[in-house]
């Protein structure tokens, strides 16, 4: 069983097995550098250790020099889960259940909640040093109109800056505030605590600009703790690969005639890849295409279908490039024995289609040119920075594979996801598959127990809320083992909701009646037995109702009005 208790106890072993690692060019702390990599609307089978066809050398070696974790889960959405990877807590608990509108209760305020913890806070308290780069999204946004995405005013995009990255334990802090943005001029890029307001250079695409920050804070690290012993936690969140797609023409070519096979046979390819990996059982059905999808065979413009894809995958590749670059960085200064790699992503494929109404979307680049919206259109191409475009239902359906559903969804598809680790001293197997139960809020209390540190009660005169996670530091070190998680997960989001005890999986969608699967003969929920099992479906709500009410969740239609954002001051 899975308790604190028994995960606290195996702590000091994994701290002996970190003591003996030996330094190249930097001293070695006793504790772990922590290395946290958060994608973004990464689907469950795009990189190649988990079933893809798209070049990820980088990640695949990192699997086979660690672990991977077949059913870790996240939220369904970006915000809430970067709440929950950030505090440990259910995302309504850290206050951002929904989105970042505040609506005026404690679990909707758009904002972290003063009474979580972050990671970055509780390590600092420990010794740690701690950077992050890349997308925050768990602060309110002002949007003057598209003004400030078109560049045509500088007002203020933010509201305060309580809940930015150096005001929530972070030393240092490069990347964009809000949530989605063009990757050769992003909106919301901020310095510190300080906005950059001017275009970015020609050449600028903010994968590669969030890479080399990586890299230059390690760099940083190293140089300031030379001599010394103090650890450090580099938290990089790349906005790859969520829509808008946009990539280098020479990347995205290299894919083009790869995708012009067709979903279908993607799909089924990947599916075989992951049985014969050891990623998925055989005895779980590939879910079918979904029903608004097209047979392959049947789609007139297969071209542009094709360079959607073929723009997703180049973009993929070019965040497996700079995580190769992070992990080499660590390897030339010596860092990469004694570092915990842990790389995921923050929900399923996104099945959304981009609309020009929406507020954060341009409607024009720096340089002026209109931006085209280009879902409907199939004389636009996704890939140069005037296209906003998303890959759509289909593609998503493969990027999921072999599960049903998106993003939004607490379906598998829209919570399970790929997850990586790499700990030379405390993971014991290399190459290890685990099929352990672990979700988002497991995060924090995983690298607090590497750490050795201890979650305080009250911070800086706050009182502040438990852990909800617990430690998969016994899991790292026998991957393999009997390892029973004894307490049920949870999920809600915009309607959608679900339970895991054990086998058992209870999900709603959007307010629809319960549905039941036994997780363990049927991981792609293809066999409703609601009907079947009653008392279990009775069981698996009440635990979720008493848990929604315990962590203050909505339903849907219950929800405040959201309350205006208002720019600040200065």
């Amino acid at each position: 069983m899975i308790t604190r208790k028994l995960l606290t106890g195996a702590i000091p072993a994994m701290l002996g097995a970190s003591l003996g690692c030996s330094a190249a060019n930097v001293a070695q702390p006793s504790r772990p550098n922590i290395v946290l990599i958060l994608a973004d609307d990464l689907g469950y089978s795009d990189i190649g250790c988990f079933g893809g066809e798209i070049e990820t050398p980088n990640l695949d070696r990192l699997a086979r020099d660690g672990l991977r974790m077949t059913q870790f889960y996240t939220t369904p959405r970006c915000c809430p889960t970067r709440a929950s990877l950030l505090t440990g807590l259910y995302s309504h608990q850290a206050g951002i259940g929904n989105m970042m509108d505040d609506r005026g209760v404690p679990g909707y305020r758009g904002e972290l909640s003063k009474n979580a913890l972050t990671i970055a806070e509780e390590l600092r308290l420990a010794g740690y040093r701690t950077s992050a780069v890349g997308k925050w999204h768990v602060a309110h946004i002002y949007f003057d109109g598209k003004k400030q995405l078109n560049r045509e005013v500088e007002t203020p995009f933010w509201d305060n800056k309580n809940t930015w990255p150096l005001q929530r334990g972070f030393e240092n802090y490069y990347g964009t505030i809000h949530g989605v943005n063009s990757y050769y001029d992003p909106f919301s890029l901020t310095e510190g605590n300080t906005p950059i307001l001017t275009p970015q250079p020609r050449d600028y695409y903010y994968t590669d600009a969030i890479s080399a920050r990586a890299v230059a804070e390690i760099d940083r690290h190293a140089k300031v703790d030379a001599g010394e012993r103090n650890p450090f936690f580099l938290y990089v969140a790349y906005t790859a690969p969520h829509w808008p797609l946009q990539a280098r023409e020479a990347d995205i070519a290299k894919y083009r005639k790869r995708y012009l096979d067709g979903w279908d046979k993607l799909r089924s390819a990947r599916y075989q890849r992951q049985i014969d990996m050891g990623i998925i059982d055989k005895n779980y059905p590939l879910s079918p295409r979904d029903e608004r999808v097209s047979a392959w065979d049947n789609v007139r413009d297969k071209e542009w279908e094709a360079n959607r894809m073929a723009t997703y995958a180049a973009m993929v590749e070019n965040m497996d490039t700079g995580i190769g670059r992070i992990c080499i960085r660590l390897k030339q200064l010596g860092l990469d024995e004694n570092t915990l790699v842990i790389f995921l992503s923050d929900n399923g494929a996104c099945d959304e289609r981009i609309h020009p109404s929406w507020y954060d979307v341009p409607s024009r680049t720096r340089d002026g040119r209109p931006v085209r919206i280009g879902n409907n259109d199939r004389s636009v191409f996704a890939g140069p920075e005037d296209v906003w475009q998303s890959y759509g239902i289909p593609w998503a359906n493969v990027s999921d594979t072999p599960f049903r559903l998106y993003k939004h969804f607490t379906h598998e598809g829209g919570i399970a996801t790929p997850l990586i680790a790499r700990w030379p001293a405390g993971i014991q197997k290399p190459g290890t598959i685990s099929t352990h139960t672990g979700h988002i809020i497991d995060i924090m209390a995983t690298l607090v127990d590497a750490a050795g540190a201890k979650h305080p009660a009250a911070y800086e005169g706050r009182d502040i809320k438990p852990l909800e996670g617990a430690s998969l530091l016994p899991i790292f070190a026998n991957a393999t083992g009997d390892v029973e998680r004894a307490t049920p997960l949870f999920w809600e989001h915009e309607g959608n909701r679900a339970v895991r005890l054990g086998k058992w999986k209870l999900v709603a969608q959007n307010q629809k009646p319960w549905e039941l699967y036994d997780i363990a003969d049927d991981r792609t929920e293809q066999k409703n037995l609601a009907a079947a099992n009653p008392q279990k479906v009775k069981e698996l709500a009440d635990l979720y109702d008493a848990w929604a009410e315990r962590c203050g969740v909505l339903a849907r239609g219950k929800l405040p009005p959201a309350r205006p954002i208002k720019p600040a001051a200065n």
